[in-house]
């Protein structure tokens, strides 16, 4: 295991161990992130099969653009994190600031805490569950993935979805244009149940959630439902 300590190590130095740009880094496959004291850009831009365990508060893009790695932050993040994901896993054991797994394209985003305003905003892929409550307009034009919420959505949840599916436990405050509530099957049970396993939150009954997608009216425009854009 290597220990990179961002008290005596500058951040570009400690991305490039991460990557295995550095020398010394190039073989290691497990890396522990000691005094990130709210660094930005964090373990950003990884594309390799490593552990990473980040010791502490990160801020904005944290394991952004990550691919294949699994990356556990120890603490709150700020902005954006798992921004542009396209694989692996990154997991937030405290709460995650505002537009948390933007534009995400695959993997798995775990939020321990709550996540703020937009999570999950023009998500195309990504699966993200979150144990406690979302902002508004979380899953704002969602194109791809599921969003689990285990707690409550504030105002606009899903507003101008396209084809995600939101899974929520607790209470919306309301709906964004074009997305409405739909039938749960024994299939949609069955893969949130998996999601839910995947992100280590089996205390969670998937018979107590509701299912939201696209009504499908803004897919073309129609001048009958010129209120609803």
């Amino acid at each position: 295991m290597n220990t990179i300590d961002l008290e005596t190590t500058d951040l570009r130095r400690a991305n490039r161990l991460l990557q295995g740009r550095a020398r010394e880094g190039g073989a290691e496959r497990t890396f522990t992130v000691t005094n990130p004291r709210g660094a930005h850009a964090l373990a950003a831009g990884l594309d390799r099969a490593i552990d990473v365990t980040i010791q502490g508060h990160v801020g904005y893009y944290c394991a952004g653009m990550n691919q294949k790695a699994s990356v556990t932050i120890e603490g709150n993040a700020g902005v954006g994190v798992a921004e542009n994901m396209m694989s692996g896993t990154v997991r937030v054991t405290g709460d995650a600031s505002q537009s948390a797994g933007a534009t995400a394209h695959g993997g798995l985003l775990v939020i321990e805490g709550n996540a703020a305003s937009r999570c999950g905003i023009s998500m195309k892929g990504v699966d993200i569950v979150v144990r406690g409550s979302v902002g508004h307009n979380s899953a704002f034009m969602a194109q791809a993935g599921h969003l689990v919420i285990c707690g409550d959505a504030d105002d606009g949840l899903g507003d101008s979805i396209y084809e995600t599916v939101i899974f929520l436990r607790g209470a919306a405050k309301g709906l964004g244009a074009d997305c409405e509530e739909k039938e749960i099957t024994a299939d949609d049970r069955k893969i949130l149940a998996a999601l839910l396993q995947r992100a280590g939150l089996t205390d969670q009954d998937p018979g107590a959630f509701r299912r939201y997608g696209s009504a499908r009216r803004l897919y073309n425009f129609k001048i009958d439902n010129l209120g609803a854009y």
